[in-house]
C-alpha cells in the first residue's frame, strides 16, 4: 500500500508542485476478460475503461491508485503488462513462466522493453501527459511465446497446459489475462519512433536474445541449472 498507492501519490504530487513532468510505468495488469471484452474478440480495453480485476492485492491497489493519479495534470501514466527484456533477467516475463511445469495458453497484451521504454522517454519529452495502454499492439499465448524460446534458446525446451480451474489450486492469487486497445498510443506516438505487433516484437527480441546469452557464454550449451528441466 505504501508503495504502490501512498508512494506513487506523493511522488506525483512533488512533482506537481514543482512543475516537474512525472512518468509513472504503472500496470495493466487492472482488467480481466469479460462479456464485453470476449478473449480473442480483438475488442481491447481503452483508456477510459474502469478496472474490473482485483484478484490480487497489487492489482487491487492499482486499481484504486490509478483513477487518482490520473488528475494529476503533470502525469503520464503507462500500462505496462508482462514487460520483456533480451535477457533472461529474473523479473522478465520469459524468465518466468520456462520455470513453470506448466502454463495457461492464454492471449495477452505485452510489453517488450527494448521498445517501449524510448518511446517513454520520447512521449515524457513531448510532454504527454494521462494515462496511456502501454503494450506492442496485438496480444501473443504464452505457448507462442515459449514455442519462440524453444525456438531461439533452448530447443530442449518442453512445457505443458493447464486451464484455468487448474492453475487456481497451485496459485496465491488469481491472474490477469486480457487484451489492452493500444490506438490512443499508437496515435499520440512521436513521429521516428518505430513499435511493432507483439508478434514481430518477440520474434525480434528472442534474437537478440539469443546473441546476448552467447555472448555470455550461456549458450549454446551452458545454461544455469535453474533453467534446465530435471
Amino acid at each position: 500500500m505504501r508503495t504502490n498507492v501512498i508512494g506513487t501519490l506523493n511522488l506525483a504530487d512533488l512533482c506537481y508542485e514543482r512543475n516537474i513532468h512525472c512518468t509513472v510505468y504503472a500496470t495493466g495488469c487492472i482488467f480481466v476478460y469479460d462479456e464485453k471484452h470476449p478473449e480473442g474478440s480483438g475488442i481491447g480495453f481503452t483508456e477510459e475503461d474502469t478496472p474490473n480485476f482485483d484478484g490480487s492485492f497489487y492489482s487491487e491497489t492499482k486499481g484504486y491508485m490509478e483513477p487518482m493519479l490520473k488528475n494529476y495534470p503533470n502525469t503520464l501514466i503507462l500500462r505496462v503488462r508482462m514487460p520483456v527484456s533480451d535477457d533472461l533477467f529474473h523479473r522478465n516475463f520469459v524468465t518466468k513462466i520456462v520455470k513453470y511445469e506448466k502454463v495457461v495458453n492464454i492471449p495477452n497484451s505485452m510489453t517488450i522493453l527494448t521498445e517501449m521504454l524510448p518511446l517513454s522517454l520520447a512521449m515524457a519529452k513531448k510532454g504527454l501527459t494521462g494515462v496511456y495502454n502501454f503494450t506492442n499492439p496485438g496480444v501473443i499465448s504464452h505457448n507462442q511465446v515459449l514455442d519462440l524460446y524453444k525456438k531461439y534458446i533452448d530447443p530442449t525446451y518442453t512445457y505443458q497446459n493447464f486451464n484455468l480451474e487448474e492453475q487456481a489450486k497451485v496459485i496465491k492469487a488469481p491472474r490477469s489475462n486480457n487484451e489492452l486497445d493500444t490506438t490512443k498510443l499508437m496515435r499520440d506516438k512521436p513521429d521516428g519512433i518505430v513499435i511493432n505487433d507483439i508478434h514481430t516484437a518477440y520474434e525480434l527480441c528472442f534474437q537478440r536474445m539469443k546473441e546476448n546469452l552467447t555472448k555470455m557464454g550461456w549458450l549454446p550449451d551452458n545454461m544455469p541449472a535453474e533453467f534446465k528441466r530435471n
